[in-house]
């Protein structure tokens, strides 16, 4: 985790049982950004027989009871015979939400992981106030606000209650560093910290270019445009491909909004119904800036929501090509509504609807695993063989040319790339974890800068992790608690290389170099390429 955003571009051709269980969390809802303020509640008279239950439980029980628990255990019950994405968001959690959401909070600005229950810095962002005072990449926050916040279990929520801030404020932070027994301390003022939601960017070729959208918050639209200006005005870009692997979704209007600019006028894009929710349509607006000629989308199982809408209106307009795995499987709305203790109640109100008239929610009520799909998906082969990727709702519906495409489950890709589980062992996550820090700790170490290529491109081409990097970085890991395992090693040693060197990309130049590092021979990415070089469209006679 860190206090920005997840680092979702070091999560890539990672088995995705975590990031579909993240997708479950935060942002998964399909949040619509106007909602009714002015909606409340009739009157509920003399109280529920709950309240009057707690009353009884609170003046006589036999023991003394935690209030808060048992009521937050009621609500979590009381939602789960819902779906399983209408969520109750506690106080705590709720500011973080919404600042992810909203694209920016006020905090400290560190990058960090969860290391033995220790906050761990990965690198102070640049510029940020903690870089400011002098935190550095390794450094362990022991306190926060003179409470100790190291070996003590905190959850996300508290700790970014306790990192964040109104802009200006200070936190007193004490800090191990290295194997160093004494504490120093800091006070950081905080400041701004923006949250992007497209973490890259940049030209394949001369006609390709790659843009990575990480969730679509309240300012993905702009970024994607702003990241599209300068590909398409300055480098001459025709075609596009759109990563939304592991996104798990948010803004529907920002999804909508970029489909707006690959699309003409009047296109149906999705629309919404539900019980109490009249039909309604979302269409593009016609205010297109760019001409886009080919569009390739790529997806997997962690990609929810706004992305599967963004997939879907693609394939079900014959737009481009989708590639990679089915996605996550969900079609229902979520609208806010905030609660009087500082919580917030995401309450699913209508099912969404691809233009062919699909609703891709996968079933939830006869389905007691629905949160561990991921997991499932890659038991059953289907992460790995496209064979085993059988659609369960077989309902034909039909896109604009007449190809069949399914409901229920999620988007099924025209083309399946299968998930690489060659180098998947414990020892690899374990030592993978370390990377981030290594690599930090590593370029203070090693300041001179002239031994790497100073362009991407050649970069790219030309530089290869050797086996000293490699075994510096096997030599951390045993210092912090990994000990080596030679059997394991040799199946995941090349693809530590590889996330060695994205990471030492990062360094040099920034996310685009992390992106472009590890989509080098991406299979995803390689085929998207392909297609788009070569002109084929998606035919008629094109069957998924």
């Amino acid at each position: 985790m860190n206090e920005t955003s997840q680092n979702s571009g070091f999560q890539i051709r990672l088995p995705l049982i975590l990031a579909a269980t993240l997708a479950l969390g935060m942002f998964l809802g399909q949040k619509l950004p106007h909602y009714d303020k002015h909606f409340q509640l009739g009157a509920t008279g003399a109280g529920s027989t709950f309240d009057e239950i707690m009353r009884y439980v609170q003046a006589r029980y036999v023991d003394s009871i935690d209030v808060k628990t048992i009521e937050n255990g009621a609500i979590e019950h009381l939602l789960s015979q819902l779906d399983p994405h209408s969520v109750y968001i506690t106080p705590d959690e709720m500011q973080a939400s919404e600042d992810d959401l909203q694209g920016g909070f006020e905090g400290v600005g560190i990058e960090f992981l969860i290391v033995d229950d220790t906050l761990q810095v990965v690198s102070p962002l640049s510029g940020g106030p903690a870089e400011s005072v002098g935190i550095m990449a390794g450094d362990k926050f022991i306190t926060i606000s003179d409470t100790t916040v190291a070996g003590v279990k905190m959850d996300n929520g508290q700790i970014f209650k306790k990192l964040r801030g109104t802009k200006g404020s200070q936190v007193k932070v004490g800090v191990l560093r290295g194997h160093e027994t004494t504490l120093r301390y800091f006070n950081i003022t905080r400041d701004v910290i923006a949250v992007n939601s497209v973490d890259a960017h940049y030209m394949i070729d001369d006609q390709t270019g790659y843009l990575k959208v990480n969730r679509f918050t309240a300012r993905t639209y702009t970024e994607f445009m702003e990241a599209l200006a300068p590909m398409v005005e300055q480098k001459g870009m025709k075609n596009l491909i759109v990563d939304l692997r592991g996104n798990p979704g948010g803004y529907l209007e920002e999804c909508t909004d970029m489909l707006s600019q690959i699309f003409s006028e009047g296109k149906l894009l999705v629309y919404t119904q539900g019980r109490t929710q009249d039909r309604k349509d979302y269409k593009s607006n016609g205010r297109a800036r760019f001409v886009i000629d080919n569009i390739a989308v790529l997806i997997d199982e962690g990609s929810a929501s706004a992305s599967e809408i963004f997939a879907g209106a693609v394939q079900d307009w014959d737009r481009g090509w989708i590639i990679g795995r089915r996605s996550f499987g969900k079609g229902l709305v979520q609208e806010p509504y905030p609660l009087s203790n500082g919580g917030g109640l995401r309450l699913t109100v209508s099912r969404y609807y691809t233009p062919s008239g699909r609703s891709i929610q996968r079933d939830y009520k006869s389905d007691k695993d629905y949160r561990h799909e991921a997991e499932r998906r890659l038991n059953n082969g289907e992460l790995t063989a496209q064979k085993a990727a059988v659609p369960k709702d077989t309902t034909p519906f039909y896109t604009g040319m007449g190809r069949v495409v399914y409901a229920g489950g999620g988007i099924t890709p025209d083309v399946f790339i299968p998930l690489d589980t060659s180098w998947s062992n414990d020892y690899f996550f374990a030592v993978r974890a370390k990377i981030p820090v290594f690599i930090a700790r590593w370029f203070e170490n090693n300041p001179n800068r002239q031994q790497f290529p100073s362009d991407i491109n050649q970069f790219v081409a030309s530089y290869n992790v050797d086996d000293n990097m490699l075994n510096s970085l096997l030599d951390y890991a045993e210092k912090e608690g990994t000990p080596r395992k030679p059997v394991q090693l040799a199946v995941c040693k090349n693809e530590l290389k590889r996330q060695i060197k994205a990471r030492i990309a990062k360094q040099l130049f920034g996310e685009n170099g992390l992106y472009q590092s590890i989509n080098d021979d991406d299979p995803a990415v390689e085929k998207a390429v392909s297609l788009l070089r070569s002109g084929t469209r998606i035919t008629a006679e094109k069957k998924n």
